[in-house]
């Protein structure tokens, strides 16, 4: 078997702006290979979309374009690598790094500069750049991620979009000629997504080989073509419309297809969607009649029961505005009833105040002005015994709030702190653990789990305190299809047996498809409070928001009707046909 120096020497296609040859890697600390025989290539100017599950190597595979791994993240290493006809394998991690730019699914790790300027610079100081050089070009790195002007500004200070355009920018000012983006828009609002993937765009104009690592489909429909992995392994690498219309592959591979997509397998329409205009057109090409709906026509679906007017709140927050020290209003006179049993979502821009509120209706904050009530009694007088059972949270991180030597000792924890009885704490974590489906993992190490499994161990710690009220923030970030299903199941199944349920989420098929009220905050104050097909509904609501409905709901609102889901849609067509 040849060296990886021996594979080096071999000759590249130097018309590729990338080219990876049967590469393969294990990290040191595992027996399964991350990467099998990766190969493919990357033209100059193109965009390759990298999809599947968590743990299938996307992140891995990116590492390897610019040497991180195996020379970081040590490992065994086979296969070649070539940047423009040259071997990585013969060049040093500085020397690939103005060649290959990488930005970080956790990009706001990358920043760390006292201001925009110096956040640009610092790479280019790295690689010992003369400094009137480095000088020229931070003004055109800026200007191309459209933030010129900012270079006083603190990278603290800046928007999620904003952060992932400095991050970008600080990439670009290297002048590589491949970008690769692990999940780029990971945390950010439907805003700072749109302003991340216009800015993909535009590098694409520019000439840039481009390598995006993304979970959701749709934004990746533009892309040349789209790579599968599955377990390391290749088992897709085609244009969208061949590799978007394969639904058994993309659900074997833990990637959700595009919602249009779905709607057109339902009614057994074979054929991927650029977009609302085309996938009605093509239902209304394959069935004629469904044409002549009238724009009046209202989806004829279920709606869930409202909670009974005279049933006390089992949260209500008056008048409460908050503040941290020093800081400007997070949130402004906020009034907010939560029922037993209901299931709220709350949506809105990054800073908008989401999680403050979430974490005032916990206790982890005190209002500055106004109060929380639980079932009637203000949260302020009341001890942590008494308020535990009532309301949780769940981070967004999970790793924030786990800490345990194992996943048994997890659950037990709070437990243990209310001075439970042993049987009683026994019971309650084999009951949360069965529920979560991690029984078979109580002596793990938590930090060894998958990302799903820590988000649903941090679930399980908070419901072994048995609360009326679950709060989780951003259940679905980066958990990939399966994951988010099967999370979204358990938080279905604890609202169906009495929970209610309160999600904080940038996703809008999320939000349609499993809320039944919608709250909307901008700038820390509530916008709307309502049933969620009438959030849905309202689309200068929707434009002053930067909210995007799903693409099944505007699929619907062609018809003029107003679905939640692909599935909702397709049933409501079938009626009519």
């Amino acid at each position: 078997m040849k060296t990886e120096a021996e594979i080096a020497i071999a000759a590249a296609p130097a018309t590729s702006a990338l080219s990876v040859e049967n590469v393969s890697f294990t990290y040191h600390d595992s027996e399964r290979a991350a990467l099998r025989r990766v190969s493919f290539t990357l033209a100059p100017g193109e965009m390759i979309g990298v999809m599947g599950a968590s743990g299938a190597g996307k992140s891995t595979l990116a590492k390897c374009l610019n040497r991180i791994v195996p020379e970081f993240e040590g490992g065994e290493f086979s296969g070649a690598i070539f940047i423009c006809g040259d071997a990585v394998a013969n060049l040093r991690v500085a020397e690939i790094a103005p060649r290959v730019g990488m930005v970080f699914q956790d990009f706001e790790a990358q920043l760390f500069s006292t201001n925009v300027a110096h956040e640009v610079a610092f790479a280019m100081e790295q690689i010992g750049m003369e400094r009137a050089a480095m000088a020229a070009r931070i003004a055109p790195a800026l200007e191309a991620v459209g933030l010129d002007g900012f270079e006083a500004r603190d990278p603290t200070s800046l928007s999620g979009g904003e952060k992932q355009r400095c991050a970008i920018a600080s990439v670009l000012a290297l002048s590589p000629s491949i970008i690769v983006l692990d999940e780029p828009t990971t945390d950010l609002d439907p805003e700072g997504k749109a302003e991340v993937f216009a800015l993909i765009r535009r590098l694409r104009q520019r000439g840039l080989g481009l390598i995006v690592i993304e979970h959701e489909s749709e934004e990746l429909r533009t892309a040349d073509r789209i790579i599968v992995l599955r377990e390391g392994t290749i088992v897709a690498d085609a244009r969208p419309t061949e590799v978007f219309t394969q639904f058994d592959l993309l659900n074997e591979s833990g990637v959700r297809p595009p919602g249009l997509n779905h709607v057109l397998n339902l009614l057994g329409i074979n054929t991927h969607a650029e977009s609302v205009e085309h996938a009605y057109a093509e239902i209304v090409g394959a069935f004629p009649r469904l044409k002549r709906l009238g724009e009046s026509a209202r989806a004829q679906a279920i709606k869930p029961a409202k909670p009974s007017e005279t049933e006390a709140p089992l949260i209500k927050v008056e008048e409460v505005s908050f503040n941290y020290p020093n800081g400007p209003r997070v949130l402004e006179s906020i009034d907010l009833s939560i029922a037993p049993g209901e299931f709220l979502a709350i949506v809105g821009q990054n800073g908008s105040g989401k999680s403050t509120l979430a974490k005032l209706i916990v206790g982890l904050l005190q209002p500055i002005e106004g109060r929380v009530l639980l079932n009637g009694r203000d949260r302020a007088s009341m001890t942590e015994t008494e308020t535990a059972p009532q309301a949780a949270y769940v981070f967004q991180n999970p790793d924030h709030q786990i800490f345990s030597a194992t996943v048994a000792d997890e659950v037990a924890f709070g437990p243990r702190n209310f001075n439970l009885a042993a049987d009683e704490v026994e019971r309650r974590s084999d009951e949360v653990l069965a529920a979560v489906g991690l029984r078979d993992a109580r002596e793990s190490d938590p930090f060894l789990l998958s990302k799903g499994e820590r988000q649903r161990l941090a679930v399980a710690s908070v419901l072994a305190l048995h609360p009326r009220l679950l709060i989780l923030d951003e259940p679905t970030t980066g958990l990939d299809h399966r994951e988010q299903l099967r999370m979204m199941a358990l938080v279905t199944e604890l609202n169906r047996t009495g929970t209610a349920i309160v999600i904080i989420s940038h996703t809008p098929w999320l939000v349609a498809e499993y809320a039944r009220r919608v709250v909307l905050m901008r700038r820390g104050r509530k916008l709307f409070d309502g049933e969620v097909r009438e959030f849905f509904a309202s689309d200068a609501l929707l434009r002053g928001s930067s909210f995007v409905p799903p693409e099944a709901t505007q699929l619907s609102r062609r018809f003029g009707a107003l679905a939640l889901s692909p599935a909702e849609l397709a049933a409501w067509l079938q009626e009519r046909l």
